[in-house]
């Protein structure tokens, strides 16, 4: 009872007040008005008045829509339980004068009204609607904004009236020449700053009329950094063979400047939580920088420096190859590719006739309320059977050892990862607190813990991690790695984010959205779980970094070989031997 109350405690202290009063205010009129049907029903005239004033509730709310909603369907979607309670109060006004009719139905919409008016005021969502403002005044009200209610703040050190300051000329630029590409990489850029995987800036603006400030090109290649250092092309095009440029060459010069020059001064910081892997993707970004041409040095196949000049292809086809290659990340750019990525998830096969293999895309189930419910009592019962049922398949198959795959994890309830972490460990483990933020500290109001079940204790594993692993995944690659029983790995390290997102701030003329956490969540130390700190050290690092040389580029850009699973079935063996 005490991680329940904790956790509807941390629920409500998430929720935006603003919104929850103007819910209590229509949930009094649905009430005042349910009285005066008492008193009136036996007056005709009064009763007349009454149906009038049944439209008060449904006025209330769509004054609420054009203040707070109207430019975004976000907001729309966010708001639909409350603007649903005026509807339902509409339902008893036809049977007002029949005693069963009016009776029956103020019954369904009074239980209904309860139950949805306490789930949005538990769930109020943290949208701000700054579309009415000018460019420079709706970045100051999302820095005030931010300031206040970025629930990592303090964690991460964060000057929002110094950034403000940086970027305020960036903007006004923007403002003056009414460019919103010039705003919104204005607003990206503060935003990268703060370093967290959970902050994301959405645009909707013509970028054919107003293109992106930063013009990324196709030269025919992409670039990777080995282990050892060295920068070599990967996915070259014809072209780019055409001159001498193959997939594995050492590319040693970029536009006349040393490649560890060049990443320096011409790469943008992206906003990675971990420099680490900030690092290793940044000469993806580097292959993509130049004008309409670029000069390349390289290591010719006689082992002498050579210069080349390469044409801007056009189509970002290279870094699009090289991307999905490195990440194992299929493309996904509507709903329908997200679902069919997600298809997959919780999905379990034998890779052999030992090694048995479970996906973890998501910590997210096909029943809402089985995870909230899981949410607020810490536990997932319904997640800890199904894992449970599927290893015992895998088993029965023959596993001797498994394959835990979080690659590309796009987060959702830690909770669903600390089920299957029960079931691989005999012993008890602290998984997240729920915490509040007051005047920049953190208090933990509800303890998740992991409770060991033991059963599959004994099963050697690997758990396959990268840099897309993020949130909920963060969370399942820290649970896993404390077993000692399961090693995480990964040639990148997880993303490095794993707080509760729900702020969201619509800025001027609806060309740019911010995203960012407002749900703040601890480890055993009260500190924010998992998040990087400013120094953008990884605070849960893969235990076995997989190597990656010449040979092993060759086996992911060329072969296009899962190298990364190949290499986890291969050590899994050693290690049973």
């Amino acid at each position: 009872m005490k991680t329940f109350l904790g956790s509807l405690y941390h629920a409500f202290d998430m929720a935006n007040p603003t919104h929850i009063v103007w819910c209590v205010g229509i949930l009094l009129m649905i009430l005042v008005l349910a009285i005066l049907h008492r008193v009136w029903k036996a007056d005709p005239q009064k009763l007349t008045i009454w149906r009038w004033l049944c439209l008060l509730p449904l006025l209330t709310a769509v004054v609420h829509y054009v203040i707070y909603a109207a430019g975004s369907m976000s907001a729309l979607i966010s708001f639909i339980p409350l603007y649903a309670l005026p509807l339902l109060a509409l339902l008893p006004v036809p049977f007002a004068k029949r005693k069963i009719g009016y009776a029956v139905t103020s019954a369904i919409t009074g239980i209904l009204t309860v139950a949805i008016g306490f789930y949005f005021c538990g769930t109020s969502p943290n949208f701000y609607n700054f579309s009415r403002m000018s460019y420079t005044e709706s970045f100051h009200a999302l820095a005030q904004q931010m300031d206040e209610n970025y629930v990592l703040k303090e964690w991460k050190e964060v000057d929002f009236t110094a950034l403000e300051e940086k970027y305020m000329p960036l903007v006004e630029e923007a403002e003056q020449e009414q460019n919103p590409s010039k705003f919104c990489e204005a607003v990206r850029m503060f935003c990268w700053e703060l370093h967290d995987g959970h902050i994301f800036v959405a645009s909707d603006f013509d970028t054919e009329q107003y293109p992106l400030q930063v013009k990324f090109h196709d030269y025919g290649l992409s670039m990777v950094q080995l282990d050892n250092g060295d920068v070599i092309a990967v996915c070259t095009s014809e072209e780019a063979q055409k001159l001498g440029i193959t997939d594995g060459t050492i590319i040693t010069h970029w536009n006349g400047k040393p490649i560890p020059q060049a990443l320096l001064e011409d790469t943008q910081d992206q906003g990675f939580p971990v420099k680490a892997n900030a690092d290793r993707l940044a000469p993806m970004e580097l292959a993509m920088l130049g004008g309409d041409t670029v000069d390349v040095t390289f290591i010719n196949a006689d082992g002498t420096e050579k210069t080349a000049t390469l044409s801007d292809l056009g189509e970002l086809e290279s870094i699009r190859k090289a991307q999905a290659a490195f990440s194992r990340m299929p493309e996904i750019q509507t709903i329908e590719d997200q679902q069919a990525f997600l298809e997959s998830n919780f999905s379990a096969k034998m890779l052999d006739d030992k090694c048995g293999y479970l996906v973890l895309n998501a910590e997210v189930t096909d029943s809402g309320f089985l995870d909230i419910l899981s949410y607020l009592m810490g536990e997932h019962s319904w997640a800890r059977e199904m894992f449970r049922e599927k290893l015992r398949d895998l088993k029965a198959q023959g596993m001797e050892y498994l394959v835990i795959e979080l690659r590309n994890n796009m987060g959702g309830m830690d909770e669903i990862a600390c089920a299957l972490v029960s079931l691989l460990t005999e012993e008890d483990w602290y998984g997240q607190g729920l915490g509040i933020r007051r005047n920049g500290k953190y208090i933990c109001v509800s303890d998740h813990d992991i409770k060991g079940d033991g059963e599959f204790a004994d099963l050697h594993a690997v758990a396959l991690t990268n840099y897309n692993c993020a949130s909920a995944g963060d969370g399942a690659s820290l649970y896993l790695s404390k077993l000692p029983n399961v090693t995480l790995a990964g040639i990148t390290d997880p993303n490095g984010c794993n707080q509760e997102t729900g702020g969201e701030c619509l800025l001027s003329g609806g060309v740019v959205t911010v995203c960012y956490p407002v749900g703040l969540i601890l480890n055993a130390d009260g500190v924010p779980n998992i998040d990087t700190a400013p120094d953008r050290i990884s605070r849960n690092p893969v235990e076995v970094r997989i190597p990656f040389d010449a040979e092993a580029a060759e086996r992911i850009f060329v072969d296009g070989e899962d190298y990364e699973l190949t290499w986890a079935m291969e050590y899994l063996k050693e290690q049973a031997e």
